[in-house]
Parts: structure tokens; C-alpha cells; sequence
């Protein structure tokens, strides 16, 4: 299969016919070849959701029926379930069960969006003249290009469509070069379904120069991105060269905070489950465990013979609870930093490399402890993005607090413990913009999602994520005008 851009309305291959082979990252096996999009490629698309949003009718599309279109959307991708999830597991990786939560988070994030365009988006104020009505409405920002990572290819397409056309934008979503497969079925919906040309396009491609050009471009007027710090650095470069609206949604390094008084069974499960689901390809990811000291000689061994249990093989497979990495050159990352780990004085508490059987022609890492970490390690300190946690011990509240938010990340944290004013206290310090008490990793349409620090700017889901798709527009609307008396003499 050759998978093509989406722009204007249909389906065309690339300006230079270039393409380059996805992958399945369970056996390196080649699954198809996609677009390589040009930078001619990339400024139609941009010239046509330029027209759509100008001279087009979406803008100013009621909500309603903008709400229908997203709806229609969301009962496809329901119909379509069970190809989108086996399609998600085998280009990403990651077990089936998992891929079938994300096509239904989709498919209600879709739903969630549509009910939230028909609701009410302004304000009125009362002020001190009385002759003055002073409100407030919310518009569409324009031109959106979006940039979206490989980890949840269907999942964050779905994060950034839904509220960007909800609110009546025009919308060019860039996927990861690795993993095209989901979203390709999703704009064979999206045509389906039947937008206005230009209102919803696809451009594959590298980040350089398919998603550079889209944020420095001055005919795009947002620009949001899902990824790691250092390209979001050079996103918002680029597009400061018109002010463009950011989102950027970064890095984390998440401590997961476990308290003496904690159910140590939930405990235990969630510690694993905040790195371990996901490969831990994860921004969220629980990669920072902190273990009240005393648990210590009781939790440890038995995190170490849990981990070792962890069925581990491709995503596809029954019964698989975590699958391979995306790429070799990712896998070749987190055991780089393994080895730098080591090198580094941490006590390896289990995993730590590859495997040797069959899984060997796959990208896959053995799930990995690490403890007697020191705050100035690299893998304390920076983000891995694979499975691989790091354990570090407290003896006070103070003490879990001060090594939780000793960070330049602030995504996400947890918190486990049986005192509720404790739960409070420590989620309120944390320097989070996520957090979770006595879980891990729950997430809702509903809720905002976005980080502090250097995690990034802005905030997705729930109304927050639509109000990022909006301009705010004061009106002041004299309703008794009368002459102002400023100028003595007028002509």
C-alpha cells in the first residue's frame, strides 16, 4: 500500500512521487510506504485551508451542523473499530488492548467536542454606563497546522481535529513519519463524512521540512505540536515569525510518589503500570518512582519479580501486556541510556537489555529498574521515553516533595496513600499540571491536559482545549448613543 496526502478534498500522492516505508516494530518488517511530502506540497495545503477558512463556508458553518459532521465522524470510527485498533498495534507497537481504548477515546473525543460547539462560548459584562452592552463572543483562529507524535498516532489526531474544527477552523494535521497507518484510515472517514474542500487535509513527511515550514509559514495562524522539547523549541522559533497562537504539549519526567500508609497491592500495580504501559513511550509516563525509605526492603523485590512477569512480545499477539519500541534507533536510545546508567553508579534492580529469541528481530527492551539513583544522574534527569524506571527513596513528606519538583519537567505526578490531607497537600506542591491520587495515567476527554516548566504551554482537552482553538472578541455596543460633547467646534 501507498499511503497519500489528504489535501483539498482528495487524495494525491506527493509533488515528487517520493516516498518512504513504515514499519512494523514487532519484526522491522516493511507494512507499506507513505507520502514524503515537498514543500509544495505542504504550501497547497496551506493555500487551500487559506481559501477554505477566507472565502469558505465552514467559519461560519452553524454549530450545529458542524457538530453533526463531528458525530458522523466519531460513529465511523466506531465502525471501523476493530481495523483502526489492529492497524495502531501493529504500525505502533503496542498490545491490542491498548490500541482498542484509543480508538474509543477517539471516537469520544469527537463526540465530547461536537456537544461543546453548540454550547455557550461568551460572556456579558455589566459595566458603569448604563447605555453600553459589553460582551464577549469566541471566533475561530484561522488556519491550524498540527504536529502529532508516533506513540498515539489515532489518539492525537483526534486531540487536535476534534476542538480545532468544532470551533470552525481550518486544520492541517501532520502525522509522525512513522506511524501513518491509523491516520490514514481516519481521513478515509474524514472524505467520507464530506467537510468542505480544504477545511481538513493530511501532509506526511518529516518534521524537516514538512512541519518546519507549517509553523514558520505567515498563512498559518496556530501552530500545535506534541513532542519532545527540542523540536518544540524550534516550532516556536519559527513561529514567532507572525505571532502565531502555540500550543506545545513536551517532555515530562513524572515522579510517582508512594507513601508507607499506601495500599502497597495498588501501589505496586500502578508503579508499573505508570512506565510500563506504553513501552513507556509515554510523556506522562511514572518514570520517576518515589518510595517512602522504609517500604523499601519489602517493595522492591517484589516490583523486581512482577517486572520479570510482564509478558512482553508483539502488540498483536493475545495475551501481550507490553510490545516492542517504535524504531531501532529508539531502541538503540533507551539502551544507550541503560548503559550510561550503569556507568553512573545506579543499581540495576532488573531488565536492563534485549532478548534473544525470536523477539530479537524486533525493537523490543526488557522492562527496567534502576535503583540507588542520585538527583544528578541523567536517567533521573532526563526524559528516556522507554521502559525503564527509576527508583528514589524519601524519608519525609518534605524530602518526596522537594525531589518530586526537582525538575525542569512538570507534566504529570502521582500520589499514593491512605491519608487524604496528605494526597492534598503533596498534589497541591507538586509542580504538575496532571495529577492523580491513589491512580495512574487515567485521562478524560473532559479534563485539561498540559504541563508546567518545560513540559509546555497551553492546555489540550476539555473546554480549555477548545478556548485554545479560539480568538476572544470584545463587542461594546452603545444602545442610547448620544453626541460625546468632547469637541467644541465641529465642522
Amino acid at each position: 500500500m501507498i499511503l497519500k496526502n489528504y489535501i483539498n478534498g482528495r487524495f494525491a500522492p506527493s509533488r515528487y512521487a517520493t516516498v518512504r516505508p513504515f514499519l512494523n516494530p514487532a519484526d522491522n518488517s516493511e507494512i507499506g510506504q507513505v507520502a514524503e511530502s515537498s514543500i509544495e506540497d505542504v504550501e497547497t495545503a496551506i493555500h487551500a485551508a487559506r481559501k477554505a477558512f477566507d472565502e469558505g463556508p465552514w467559519p461560519k458553518t452553524p454549530a450545529q451542523e458542524r457538530a453533526a459532521k463531528l458525530l458522523k465522524l466519531a460513529a465511523l470510527i466506531d465502525s471501523r473499530a476493530a481495523q483502526l485498533a489492529e492497524f495502531e498495534s501493529r504500525n505502533n507497537g503496542k498490545p491490542l488492548r491498548e490500541a482498542e481504548y484509543d480508538v474509543a477515546d477517539a471516537a469520544g473525543c469527537f463526540r465530547y467536542y461536537a456537544g461543546l460547539a453548540t454550547k455557550p462560548q461568551g460572556q456579558t459584562f455589566e459595566v458603569g454606563d448604563p447605555n453600553i452592552v459589553c460582551q464577549t463572543i469566541r471566533e475561530p483562529i484561522g488556519v491550524c497546522g498540527q504536529i502529532i507524535p508516533w506513540n498515539y498516532p489515532l489518539l492525537m489526531a483526534a486531540w487536535k481535529l476534534a476542538p480545532g474544527l468544532a470551533a470552525g477552523n481550518c486544520c492541517i494535521l501532520k502525522p509522525s513519519e512513522l506511524t501513518p497507518l491509523s491516520v490514514s484510515v481516519l481521513f478515509e472517514l474524514i472524505d467520507e463524512v464530506g467537510f468542505p474542500p480544504g477545511v481538513v487535509q493530511l501532509v506526511y513527511g518529516a518534521g524537516d521540512p514538512v512541519g518546519q515550514y507549517l509553523a514558520a509559514s505567515p498563512l498559518v495562524d496556530k501552530i500545535a505540536f506534541t513532542g519532545g522539547g527540542v523540536t518544540g523549541r524550534k516550532i516556536m522559533t519559527a513561529a514567532a515569525s507572525n505571532f502565531k497562537k502555540v500550543t506545545l504539549e513536551l517532555g515530562g519526567k513524572s515522579p510517582n510518589i508512594v507513601f508507607a500508609d499506601a495500599d502497597q497491592n495498588l501501589a505496586l500495580e500502578y508503579a508499573m503500570f505508570g512506565i510500563f504501559a506504553g513501552q513507556g513511550e509515554v510523556c506522562s509516563a511514572g518514570s520517576r518512582l518515589l518510595l517512602e525509605r522504609s517500604l523499601a526492603n519489602s517493595f522492591l523485590p517484589r516490583l523486581a519479580a512482577s517486572c520479570e512477569k510482564i509478558v512482553v512480545g508483539p502488540g498483536l499477539d493475545a495475551g501481550t501486556e507490553m510490545g516492542p519500541l517504535i524504531s531501532r534507533a529508539h531502541q538503540k536510545k533507551v539502551l544507550d541510556y541503560i548503559r550510561v546508567a550503569h556507568e553512573d553508579g545506579a543499581e540495576l534492580l532488573c531488565g536492563g537489555g534485549v532478548y534473544t529469541d525470536q523477539r530479537a528481530v524486533g525493537n523490543f527492551v526488557q522492562p527496567t529498574v534502576f535503583t540507588n539513583a542520585r538527583p544528578d544522574m541523567r536517567i533521573v534527569r532526563e526524559e528516556i521515553f522507554g521502559p525503564v524506571l527509576v527508583v528514589q527513596l524519601f524519608d519525609t513528606e518534605e524530602e518526596a516533595l522537594r525531589l518530586a519538583n526537582d525538575s525542569i519537567y512538570g507534566l504529570a505526578g502521582g500520589v499514593f496513600t491512605s491519608d487524604a490531607s496528605r494526597a492534598q497537600r503533596v498534589v497541591r506542591g507538586l509542580r504538575a499540571g496532571i495529577t492523580w491520587i491513589n491512580c495512574y495515567h487515567p485521562t478524560f476527554n473532559e479534563a485539561p491536559w498540559g504541563g508546567y516548566k518545560q513540559s509546555g504551554i497551553g492546555r489540550e482537552l476539555g473546554t480549555y482545549g477548545y478556548e485554545a482553538y479560539t480568538e476572544v472578541k470584545q463587542i461594546t455596543h452603545c444602545i442610547n448613543p448620544q453626541p460625546l460633547g468632547w469637541f467644541k467646534n465641529l465642522a
